[in-house]
């Protein structure tokens, strides 16, 4: 099937794991609320032929919050699944702050995938943060000084 693309922006619900589970639920009712295959996300991730093979190429492919900047590998079966914070110096990079807002995020990454196809050279962008299938990364997105929002990215999908 390829692999896939897929990005958020979801209300902070004062966690960023309160934050993916509220963002679980929506997208569970989005793409299976009609659906009589799965009555609820726990039955999804039950299916581990369906999830470890083709999967929903949605944030529902990554099921849990690791708190590091460190990058994932491969290599760590651990690692699949996760979601982790974009480090701090990466949010300077791209955002040119460390408190960017929803709209700012949603800007970044659409300047992200309009350099899609871009000759190689050029600096890398938003997306490239994610370089591992089967993980994603989130930003806390601010609206003044309080944190309102979750921008979650990443790729599902071989």
């Amino acid at each position: 099937m390829g692999a896939s693309g897929w990005e958020y922006v979801t209300p902070f619900a004062g966690t960023v794991e309160a934050s993916l589970k509220a963002l679980h639920a929506r997208v569970f009712e989005e793409l299976y609320g009609d659906d009589d295959t799965y009555g609820n996300l726990d039955e999804l991730w039950e299916d581990e032929e369906f999830m470890g093979e083709e999967g929903t190429h949605s944030v529902l492919d990554v099921t849990r919050v690791v708190h590091t900047t460190a990058p994932p590998s491969d290599r760590r079966l651990a690692d699949y699944g996760t979601l982790r914070p974009l480090a701090p110096d990466r949010l300077t990079h791209h955002f040119g702050t460390g408190r960017p807002t929803p709209a700012r995020f949603e800007q970044v990454l659409a300047e992200a995938d309009a350099a899609i196809g871009v000759p190689p050279g050029r600096t890398g962008t938003l997306r490239d943060e994610c370089r591992m299938r089967w993980t994603g990364v989130y930003v806390l997105l601010y609206t003044g000084d309080e944190p309102t929002h979750l921008g979650v990215f990443g790729f599902s999908g071989d």
